[in-house]
């Protein structure tokens, strides 16, 4: 705690001090920089700067590193199942397994929807995405579930978050169901947590479903990645409106509006479209050829990362899924072969190498989903899913914290000075 930052402006210099997380790069604690200079800093799109204290995940992009509560995502894709990983999320600590049998059974017991509910997705056009009607369905939740709103109160606050984990996937499977014109599914409570989605998604009255293990075990896994991903976009979404002290549901459906936007959610969709416009195997050099051409707008999907400058860990998992499912599920599909090959290209030629554009987590969980059945539509709508319980985890975490204040960043203003109003026939 002892180091010091020193800043010099305008011929006076200033001390703060430098902060230290349990691992990771320190920080400049600049809260009280405007008090004593006068001076902000300018950081668009916060890239240099620490929104928060969390201790639930960390990331080093360089090292290819992502660690849950400090487990890597690697082992708990391995070994673990999403719903201890949403125990974790919550709680801080890997449950035994009379914690995580109640755990469990707790969120089973809260997967319905309340009836008036179905009557919501009645009111939009089939045509809709079904992120218009999460967006639009979750944020409803508050209007039926006033019991559970009171944020000061932590088993207010526990009941919010097991409802939203319970529901999300009812909810999701509905409104694929409602774009398709299938009847809604009711939850069957002696599946897992994946199993019940899937069934409701897949599933039909007229006979029972039939669940392949290996595509229960991918889902689940998918899930398990998607979980959370420190302070990206949506999960700042979600702080910054819980910052307000809104409920809950109202939170959660500002983290899926801003997930839906195609540079955060919709990744995996873009890579999956990309290879059906390559197609197959032979003509990927012609499209290698076009993404390393400046002036061709065509860009390689799926490969490189925001964050990840080396090797995204979650695409490791991923990769070995792929097979699991493909085997599993006997596809011969062309796209398959053009993912493996452009990766086996990817990861050996220079320009990609040298640009560290190695496959990511969007690069295979396309094509995983598109081999499992669902359309491109729906991608989005399993990444809120899974991401469900990180912001639940991060939301409970803020309203914890006693620092934390109501978000306000600052601007660099840069429009016209005061002037005065003149009269609509002088102008």
């Amino acid at each position: 705690m002892g180091n010091q930052a020193k800043l010099s402006a305008d011929g006076k210099d200033y001390e703060f001090p430098v902060l230290s997380g349990s691992v990771g790069p320190d920080v400049v604690d600049i809260r009280k920089l405007y008090g004593q200079s006068g001076l902000f800093t300018f950081d668009p799109g916060f890239t240099s700067t620490a929104s928060c204290e969390s201790a639930l995940t960390y990331i080093d992009g360089e090292e290819g590193v992502l660690l849950h509560r400090g487990y890597p995502i690697g082992q708990l894709a391995e070994h673990s199942s999403f719903m201890e990983v949403s125990y974790l999320l919550l709680n801080g600590e890997l449950p035994s397994k009379d914690e995580l049998d109640t755990f469990t059974y707790t969120i089973s017991r809260h997967t319905m929807l309340h009836e008036q509910l179905l009557q919501f997705y009645r009111g939009f056009r089939r045509d809709a995405h079904p992120m218009a009607v999460m967006c639009g369905v979750v944020g409803a939740l508050s209007a039926f579930y006033h019991d559970s709103t009171d944020i000061s109160d932590p088993e207010h606050r526990t009941i919010s978050s097991h409802r939203l984990i319970a529901k999300m996937p009812t909810i999701a499977a509905a409104a694929y169901k409602y774009a398709i014109g299938q009847p809604f599914l009711y939850p069957d409570n002696s599946l897992s947590y994946t199993g019940n989605f899937m069934r409701m998604t897949f599933g039909v009255p007229a006979e029972p479903y039939d669940l392949h293990p290996a595509v229960e075990k991918a889902m689940d896994r998918i899930f398990i990645l998607h979980a959370d991903h420190e302070q990206n976009a949506s999960t700042s979404t979600v702080r910054l409106a819980g910052s307000s002290g809104a409920n809950p549901f109202a939170c959660i459906a500002a983290g899926i509006a801003c997930l839906w936007g195609p540079a955060h959610g919709g990744a995996n969709e873009a890579a999956l479209n990309m290879l059906h416009e390559i197609g197959t195997p032979d003509k990927i050099p012609h499209y290698i050829e076009r993404a390393k051409d400046k002036n061709d707008p065509f860009r390689l999907m799926g490969f490189g990362h925001r964050v990840y400058k080396n090797y995204d860990p979650r695409a490791t998992v991923m990769q070995k899924t792929v097979r699991e499912v493909f085997d599993a599920l006997k596809v011969d599909n062309p796209v398959f072969e053009t993912a493996l090959r452009l990766e086996e290209i990817a990861l050996s030629d220079d320009y990609f190498v040298e640009k560290k554009l190695f496959p990511n987590v969007d690069f295979y969980s396309g094509i995983i989903l598109s081999a499992i059945g669902f359309p491109t539509t729906m991608f989005t709508v399993l990444f809120a899913l899974a991401r469900t319980v990180g912001w639940v985890a991060q939301w409970n975490e803020m309203i914890s914290d006693p620092h934390q204040k109501i978000g306000r960043p600052r601007q660099l203003y840069t429009g016209p000075t005061q002037r005065d109003y003149v009269a609509i026939d002088k102008r």
